[in-house]
Parts: structure tokens; sequence; C-alpha cells
């Protein structure tokens, strides 16, 4: 099975310039309009291809090499992080976006990027795994790692630039997990390449929807796919997005050779998943602003983080780069982490769950994790917010906040 060229009519049709990334997530991705055909991709189920010969190029030869089970989710993500190879994005080597079979597998083959003994420069507040990777490798002395307050662009140009030693790559998180902080972008990612550093933005927390961080100015993109793009809590999976060929030609080399591939079912589902992203997104961000303005004034909370507040340190940069706010809140209760563990116990609509982004809402307090950064509060509760009836889900936590603040008073 050979991939068509990018002019093939065999290729599903471009999407129209100018449709928006809502109108995306539904359109990219398709097969080829073909009177009879599928309106889906089918799901194919595959691990050998015939093949003899000399291979032609974009040629199927095994799966863990390649298969059409990745190509129309990858085509439809890169349409939806709008690279500049998005209307073609089936091209003879690929799309350029790269499926993988987690979120840090996807980490780990763009860290790999950095030569030996190059310094990365990350958010002091990130995904904690991330940064648990990043120290493993620095502790094998494979890199250098500078961990800094990403809301304060000086320090991080700063850091970038080093001691007459440049870093070599720039990882962002905007907003920050759990922390929630927004890092001005546009200007780190000038720094960066100033000093010729690659630069890295995990967007799961924000989606193509409401951050392209490729229209940024950065180099590569990051998703935990498990979370608001596959959406239901169903299938671990990982991506990212690339315009630069080279680094998406040693990305997809670092798949190949390392062998952390994607199911084709779990793809499938993920892309079923793209489809109503918008309309999860939009209800679940919705929903955060207002439950976020009512926490604000609750008397039994001590802090809210949400971009979308006004009064949030990060709220001015989040509107000039973003068309939106994300649908995570990160709260403190009364009572310290006392009352963060009452709370997480209290609750009985929101389910106590690590992870985030699907349907429904899920919180947790985060330095239940050992691996979680020492400067996030003990008492700090993440929260990630769903689709259900805010109204339903407001009663639940403002009944689950008094009993915690009776709790932790008495």
């Amino acid at each position: 099975m050979t991939t068509p060229a990018p002019d093939s009519p065999d290729l599903p049709p471009a999407p129209p310039a100018g449709v928006s990334p809502r109108t995306l997530a539904v359109s990219a991705g398709r097969p080829a309009r073909v009177p009879g055909g599928s309106l889906n991709p089918p799901l194919v189920l595959t691990s050998t291809f015939v093949s003899q010969g000399a291979p032609a190029p974009g040629e199927h030869l095994y799966g863990r090499i390649g298969t059409p089970a990745w190509e129309p989710f990858e085509d439809a993500l890169a349409a939806l992080e709008r690279t500049d190879h998005a209307t073609t994005a089936r091209r003879v080597d690929g799309p350029p976006a790269t499926v993988f079979a987690s979120g840090m597998a996807a980490i780990d083959a763009v860290v790999a990027l950095v030569p030996l003994g190059g310094r990365v420069v990350v958010p002091r507040h990130a995904y904690q795994v991330t940064l648990v990777l990043l120290r493993e490798q620095a502790e094998r002395g494979l890199l250098r790692v500078d961990a800094v307050d990403v809301a304060d662009t000086d320090a991080v140009v700063a850091a970038v630039r080093g001691q007459g030693e440049p870093a070599a790559m720039l990882w962002l998180e905007s907003p920050t997990n759990p922390m929630l902080e927004v890092a001005d972008v546009p200007a780190l990612v000038a720094a960066a390449h100033d000093v010729g550093a690659i630069v890295v933005v995990d967007n799961t927390f924000a989606t193509p929807l409401t951050q392209r961080p490729l229209a940024l100015g950065a180099d590569v993109v990051v998703h935990s796919v498990t979370k608001y793009l596959a959406g239901h809590s169903d299938v671990v999976l990982g991506a990212t997005v690339t315009d630069d060929d080279d680094l998406h030609a040693r990305i997809v080399a670092h798949r190949t050779t390392h062998g952390a591939i994607a199911g084709p079912f779990e793809v499938w589902l993920a892309l079923r998943g793209l489809r109503t992203l918008a309309l999860r997104v939009e209800r679940a961000q919705a929903n955060a602003g207002e439950l976020a303005r009512r926490l604000a004034t609750h008397a039994d909370v001590v802090e809210v983080r949400y971009p979308g507040l006004p009064q949030d340190p990060g709220h001015a940069r989040a509107a000039a780069q973003m068309d939106g706010f994300g649908a995570i809140i990160g709260l403190q209760p009364v009572g310290g982490p006392a009352g963060a563990d009452a709370l997480v116990d209290a609750v009985s609509l929101w389910v106590p769950a690590t992870s985030l982004g699907g349907v429904e809402s899920t919180l947790e307090r985060r330095r239940r994790f050992s691996t979680e950064s020492p400067t996030v509060p003990e008492d700090l509760v993440r929260l990630s917010v769903g689709i259900e009836d805010v109204e339903d889900l407001w009663r639940d936590l403002d009944a689950a906040l008094g009993a915690a603040g009776r709790t932790t008073r008495t």
C-alpha cells in the first residue's frame, strides 16, 4: 500500500481556507470522497503489508514503521494546529503530526532531540512526569536542566541565554500544570530562537481550540491525546506536531526505533472523540469560568487560580494570546492539606481522579504525589471541569467545601 502523492485525487479534500478550528475538528482527516465510500476512516487492523523489491516512498511495510490506521488522526491534528503543511498534510513522508502510545512517549521522543549534554530550560511547575523524565536524564548525564518561573519572562530569557552557554531546548507549558501560570510565549520563542534553541510547547491544557503554539513561533507542539483530544477517559495516547521537516523526521525515527507506537483501535477512538472537541471544550470552559467566578468569593476558599478571572496574574497574557481560558481550575480551600483532602472526600458528583480533560468533572490534591514540584502548595486542588450541568457541579462543590470547612474548623 502506497501513500498517494499530495496532488492525488485519492487524497481527502483539503479543508476550505479560513475555516475555524471548530470546523476542522469535524471535517479534517476524512477519507477521499468516493461514491459509495465511507464517511469515516476505516479501522485498519494489520501488522504487515504486502511488499517486494525496493520500497517505494511512503509504502507501508510494517505496523511499527507506519500504518494507515494512524494517518487520519494525524492529518486532523495537523490541521487543528494549523501547520504550514495542513492543507496537504498527507505528504509522501507522512503528516506533520506523529501519534504515540502515550503522552510520555511523545515527550520522550521530543526530549531526545536535545544533544548530549545539552541544557533544557523548563517551568518549575509542569507536568510532574515530564520533570521526572528530565531529572532522570540529567542524573544519567544525558542533559542538564534549569527550572524557572515561566511567568517571569526576564528570568526565563536569562536562563535560555545562560552564562555564555545557551540552552538547547526551551520547554513550555502555558497554562502550566497544575499552577496555571501563563507564559509570554511569543517573547520567549523569540529569545530562544535568538540562541538557536528548540522551543517546545505542551498544549494539552489549552488544546488547539484556544491556543496554537506553532502560530506563535514554537517549533514543536506536544499533546497528551488521552486528555481533551480524545476526551472520554478511555484511551492513552500522545502526539507531536511540527512544521520543521528535519525535526519531524527525527521524531518519527525515534518512534520507529524505540517502538512506542499507538494501537489502531485507540487512534480510531481518539479521532472519533476529536469530532466533538469543540462542543466539549466550549461547554467545559463555560462551566469553568462560571465556577471560578463563584469560587473566588466562597467563604471556604482561600485562593482560586484560573486565567479567565480578571484578577488572575496570567489573565492579560492569556487574553492576548489565547482564544479562551480552558477548563482547569486550581483552588486552595480553608484548612490547608487536611481541608483539601476533606474536600476531595466530600464530593459525590465530582470524581476523585488524577487525569483530566474528559467529559466528567474530576479533582485531586496534587501534592499527594511525591514527585510533584515541591513549590506547588500542599493544599492545591486541581479541578478538571467537565460538561455536566453547571448548577449540579456547583451544588456538589459548594456542599463539599462547606463540609470540609466545618470538619477542619472543629
